[in-house]
């Protein structure tokens, strides 16, 4: 099959095989995506499709093979969260770190990203500084700019914190 016959045959097996795709999964989405990845197949064995005789018969019984394989495999995904349910209640993130994402927030992001990448990723200068794309002695000056605000900012949240807490009592 040439490619124009292929396109042609798209065209027109496309709408058909979603439909009855759709009547076998009883959603649309899924029938569009298990018809559109096994005409995907399809093109690769195009060549052969006519020696076959029945290219549309092939494509469906791809489609519905793979449909069948994705409901086994949400099947057992479900099974294995009914066996392990998530955890009731997950706290959120606490008073720390939300602090620590708001200073990260007011600094420059070229600081930014090097504080991140180097101390909460755990690369070393020399990758933040590949990744970034900066001279190691750039990265190196972002850092120790970087670090030097965050503890400006945090020791402000603290005094601020320390100051909520003597109010209180």
């Amino acid at each position: 099959m040439t490619e124009e016959e292929f396109d042609g045959f798209y065209a027109a097996a496309f709408p058909r095989l979603t439909g009855q795709l759709y009547a076998f999964t009883g959603d649309h989405g899924e029938a569009q995506d298990v018809v559109q990845e096994a005409f995907v197949r399809a093109w690769d064995r195009r060549r052969e499709f006519l020696a076959e005789g029945a290219p549309e018969a092939w494509v469906r019984t791809v489609a519905m093979r793979l449909a069948v394989s994705r409901w086994r495999r949400a099947r057992r995904w479900l099974e294995l969260v009914r066996r392990n349910p998530p955890p009731e209640h997950t706290p959120g993130p606490g008073p720390e770190r939300t602090a620590l994402v708001g200073a990260l927030r007011e600094l420059p992001e070229a600081q930014r990203m090097a504080v991140v990448l180097h101390h909460l990723c755990d690369l070393s200068v020399e990758q933040v500084a590949s990744e970034t794309g900066a001279p190691v002695g750039t990265v190196k000056a972002r850092l120790s700019r970087g670090r030097a605000a965050l503890a400006r900012r945090l020791g402000e949240a603290d005094e601020l914190g320390e100051r909520e807490d003597d109010r209180v009592r």
